[in-house]
């Protein structure tokens, strides 16, 4: 079942399945951060006013605003 990474808390964990037909203009840009379908990440935190999140993915933190987040399918591990 996908859900959206703001659902998601500091330390959780999930994994991503795809980019939502909305987020059109990120795919590129995520799959060149290393966000490729398959791919599990932890949440580190997020900014006070919940815009960006950090996740540790691939052994590095990344660091996404909203949209960016938003473009990404994801599941609960």
């Amino acid at each position: 079942m996908n859900i959206e990474l703001k659902s998601l808390r500091a330390g959780d964990c999930g994994k991503i399945t795809g980019f939502d037909k909305t987020g059109k203009a990120y795919r590129k840009r995520l799959l060149a951060m290393g966000l490729t379908p398959g791919t599990p990440f932890s949440i580190t935190r997020f900014a006070p006013m919940g815009d960006p999140v950090e996740i540790k993915i691939r052994g590095f933190s990344l660091t996404l605003r909203k949209d960016e987040a938003a473009a990404l399918l994801i599941e609960r591990t």
